[in-house]
């Protein structure tokens, strides 16, 4: 990880000092970056958050989706589509939509934004869409459209944040001050004692109901291991929420809570960031560290954070699919941390991101963001037995927490 972070900064600052034109003399293929989606009928437009580049070739392929209905009588966004087929729009308003079908390359012409639908809403279907995105060759004029002096000021300033965001990691964090006092307040669900020792709370932030959790599934989450664990069986990061809704509504919910799933190789991530950078875009998956729950790697990472900045400081978690399912719906249990900067890490001396030790800010975040993607049916907290209140990461950094598991209920 530490190659990789490394590589991608000096990228980022030498583009910045140039302004943000390399300088090359041949004209270089750049490879695709992936991206997945979950659309359906609602809503109307799924908006992909991704920006098209003059010059870029974007490839849609669609999973199999059937629709029955004949939209007798109504009027359908493409009338030369089949009902109930896949959409693309490439601007915000005013655009035409382009039918995909099962799969479509479509270059780009001028700068847009990608959104994603259905012809039609006389009958509910679900797409799993893959969406490959080949940047403008470096060098060619395509990939250079945007003015230098414009794109080298954005950079500079979004360094210059990241930059800050990493100071405020290794020398305390101002914005979100630490209270040196420990306190316990008593939990509704079972009577426990529950450590409040944390930052101060965020009047912004989504209240989430006190709610009980349903017996059986008490039952099930106390059987869950309280942290994950790296190959050496180094126990990190507390296991702090769950997830109940099947994979397509977990996938719309976080691409709607604006989640991003993360690289999963390191030298494909040094790449794409350079070559995103390169293309004027900004890259948002940055690569994490493979953890162990159930004696297996997470099943997927996501993070989400400031362009730029997310070389220093982004939100993200790690999730696996349970070995159980309640009430016939299948279960995640989720770790989600906030890397605020980088520190040493314990295990072999190298460089690794340093976490905010106040950890249930994330769960907050996390909250928040499935409160804003308007995905989640209900939420609640539960303080399982044996709760994680002071420990260490699998790197050697300490954190603390009051204990308690967000459980998230998907509709």
């Amino acid at each position: 990880m530490l190659n990789s972070i490394t590589k991608y900064r000096v990228s980022l600052a030498l583009l910045a000092a140039v302004g943000g034109t390399p300088a090359m003399c041949l004209t270089t293929p750049a490879p695709a970056t992936e991206y997945h989606f979950t659309v359906t009928t609602k809503p109307d437009w799924t908006d992909t958050g991704l920006d098209l580049v003059t010059g870029e070739v974007i490839q849609i392929s669609a999973g199999e989706s059937t629709c029955s209905a004949t939209n007798a009588g109504t009027a359908l966004p493409l009338p030369s589509a089949s009902t109930g087929s896949l959409l693309a729009r490439l601007h915000a308003q005013g655009s035409d939509p382009v039918a995909i079908g099962r799969s479509k390359e479509i270059k780009i012409e001028e700068p847009g934004h990608l959104f994603l639908g259905v012809n039609g809403t006389a009958c509910t279907v679900s797409f799993t869409v893959d969406v490959h995105v080949t940047a403008p060759p470096v060098g060619s004029e395509a990939a250079d459209a945007k003015p230098a002096t414009t794109y080298g000021q954005e950079m500079k300033s979004k360094l210059g944040t990241a930059a800050q965001i990493w100071l405020q990691g290794q020398f305390g964090n101002p914005t979100n001050p630490v209270s040196g006092d420990s306190s316990t307040a008593i939990s509704e669900d079972s009577g426990q004692k529950v450590s409040t020792k944390n930052t101060a709370p965020d009047p912004n932030a989504y209240a989430v109901p006190s709610t009980p959790v349903d017996p059986k599934l008490q039952k099930m989450i106390n059987t869950l291991p309280r942290r994950v664990n790296d190959e050496a069986k180094n126990l990190g990061d507390m296991v702090n929420f769950v997830i109940v809704g099947n994979l397509d509504q977990v996938q719309a919910a976080l691409t709607a809570g604006k989640w991003f799933v993360a690289d999963t190789n390191n030298n494909q991530a040094v790449l794409n960031a350079v070559l995103q950078t390169v293309a004027k875009k900004d890259y948002m998956a940055m690569p994490m560290s493979k953890l162990m729950l159930f004696d297996r790697y997470q099943d997927y990472g996501y993070e989400q954070a400031e362009p730029i900045a997310m070389v220093a400081s982004r939100h993200h978690f790690r999730l696996w699919k349970a070995p159980f399912a309640w009430n016939n719906q299948t279960v995640w249990v989720g770790a989600g941390t906030h890397d605020i900067g980088f520190e040493k890490d314990q295990r072999n001396g190298s460089v690794t991101h340093k976490i905010d030790p106040s950890v249930d800010g994330e769960r907050q975040n996390i909250a928040d963001s499935f409160h804003k993607s308007e995905k989640a049916k209900s939420m609640t907290y539960y303080l399982p037995p044996d709760p994680v209140q002071d420990a260490r990461n699998a790197t050697g950094g300490g954190y603390h927490s009051d204990g308690r598991m967000l459980v998230v209920f998907l509709q």
